[in-house]
């Protein structure tokens, strides 16, 4: 039995709840990943893990065992780390996970600057903006904008999403140009965008000299995805608070008009979150840095 490769194969299964998922996430035949649970279960003689037909589960010796292994293999590979070439040259495959208007218009515009700094480095991005289970879909890290809720992860903050209070042309003949937040609740129509984890719609925010005020307004479209977002506000469905790498975009090509602007709306901070049970490693590390500096230009906190 090759034991290493049991430790990591017993470790997967733990984080992902169930062999079909860790096999595929170690790029392992299911039958391969079982046999060497199941040689490391004789190996230390007991069951680490209790099997169902639909669920596999952790027993009692099982934890114990798992925080053991995670240490100890945490700890080998910063050994490899600090060891090998890696250091000064990192590489593999970094799987990342953000929302479709971070991923098109802020993300993949700017990976040739990253691989040209890091050729070695495979980036495999998943786009969406559900809640993604980090552990368990082996996903390296996400760029998430808003409050990080689950206070089991490691969440960096890299910058803040700064927000343009705006609405098409058409829209404002039709409807004319509110000159105070308090009209979106009675005399105009707003986009509206809703958590996809929780399924709440998230309201318009304006301040001004101390003032705070919370819109949510009338709305004829609502959506949980950040390009389909803006969309719906170019095509006139009403008066929409639009990132302003994308709004300002859209303003100088006439698509969109800034209204409300003596009022400001609140940014909103964007964090790389993982999982504290994953080692940073190299490529994790630069990856991170390189995202701060990106959001840095591409993504100010003020306009």
């Amino acid at each position: 039995m090759d034991q290493m490769a049991a430790l990591r194969a017993f470790v997967r299964v733990v984080e992902a709840g169930n062999f079909t998922r860790a096999a595929a996430s170690l790029a392992m035949p299911k039958a391969t990943l079982t046999k060497l649970v199941q040689g490391l279960e004789a190996h230390v003689r007991t069951h680490l893990l209790a099997r169902t037909t639909r669920r596999v589960t952790v027993t009692p010796d099982g934890a114990a065992y798992y925080e053991r292994v995670v240490r100890l293999l945490t700890e080998l590979d910063e050994l490899d780390s600090t060891m090998s070439s890696q250091q000064a040259k990192p590489s593999g495959r970094l799987r990342i996970d953000t929302s479709a208007l971070v991923a098109v218009h802020i993300l993949i515009p700017a990976l040739p600057n990253f691989h040209a700094r890091y050729p070695d480095i495979q980036v495999d991005l998943g786009v969406t903006d559900r809640a993604v289970d980090l552990v368990g879909e082996n996903v390296d890290c996400v760029l998430r904008a808003g409050d990080i809720v689950d206070q089991s992860l490691i969440a960096r903050r890299i910058g803040q999403l700064a927000f343009v209070t705006c609405a098409a042309p058409g829209y404002l003949t039709r409807y004319g140009e509110p000159r105070h937040p308090r009209e979106l609740e009675g005399d105009h129509f707003t986009v509206s965008y809703f958590s996809a984890r929780t399924g709440r719609n998230v309201p318009l925010e304006f301040v001004r000299d101390g003032e705070h005020i919370e819109i949510y307004g009338r709305h004829r479209v609502a959506t949980n995805d950040g390009n389909a977002f803006v969309a719906a506000a170019v095509h006139g469905y009403g008066i929409a608070q639009a990132p302003a790498f994308m709004a300002e975009r859209l303003i100088e090509t006439g698509e969109l008009m800034p209204v409300l602007s003596d009022w400001s709306a609140d940014g909103v901070p964007i964090h790389v979150v993982y999982p504290p049970n994953r080692h940073l490693s190299n490529k994790l590390r630069v990856f991170v840095d390189w995202a701060a500096d990106l959001f840095a230009v591409d993504a100010p906190s003020s306009r």
